[in-house]
């Protein structure tokens, strides 16, 4: 699962590494929820484009807006689920990062995790997207994609977002091979953090500052 992560590079920063022209007003953020628009990569007419969506997929071909809106979508099932093969076979999408934030249970508790590369480098996870155009006008939404956890990540949770290496942004715009969604197969750093970021209200650089 990924229910939160972090996206604090500039808009400069994505458009040198995703080969972007777009100019975005977006505030960089160090917690970002499900429910806020956020920058995403898609591809338009034969070129990339950064546009914001909202964290919480709506499928265009849904009659109203659902309670429940995913934010996630298993890379087994993404291309089969009635709820996602739309968007997975026309509406896929990069979701730039710098690092995301999972739970690991210890007894009672849970103990808040930032996994990120090495350092705080920009990367993507691999995403759908779709639109819904409804009485108060056009809502575009994204989903990220999930698979297996790699050994980095295992001791952490058992599942984590699919990280698409650089030279396969194109790929899985263009093609979306299922290929693609698979666990990450570099090293992740995982940071041992504090429960402030459990509250969605905090923000900050401290969220990621291990403890």
């Amino acid at each position: 699962m990924c229910g939160r992560y972090a996206l604090h590079s500039l808009v400069d920063d994505l458009r040198r590494h995703f080969g972007l022209f777009d100019e975005l007003e977006f505030q960089p953020r160090y917690n970002i929820v499900p429910s806020l628009r956020v920058p995403v990569v898609r591809q338009h007419d034969a070129r990339r484009q950064l546009a914001l969506c909202q964290w919480g997929l709506v499928p265009g071909w849904s009659k109203s807006i659902p309670g429940n809106r995913p934010i996630n979508a298993r890379a087994e099932t993404v291309a089969e689920k009635p709820f996602f093969r739309s968007a997975f076979r026309r509406r896929r999408c990069l979701v730039p990062a710098n690092g995301f934030y999972e739970w690991q249970q210890t007894g009672t508790r849970k103990q808040p995790w930032y996994i990120r590369q090495g350092g705080s480098e920009l990367f993507s996870f691999a995403g759908i997207w779709d639109r819904w155009e409804g009485p108060d006008g056009t809502l575009d939404t994204f989903a990220i994609i999930t698979t297996d956890a790699n050994g980095s990540m295992r001791p952490i949770h058992d599942r984590m977002p699919v990280i698409l290496d650089p030279e396969d942004y194109s790929h899985w715009l263009e093609t979306g091979s299922k290929a693609l969604l698979v666990p990450y197969a570099g090293k992740l750093e995982t940071l041992r953090i504090s429960t402030r970021v459990n509250s969605p209200r905090n923000e900050g650089k401290d969220l990621i500052t291990a403890v």
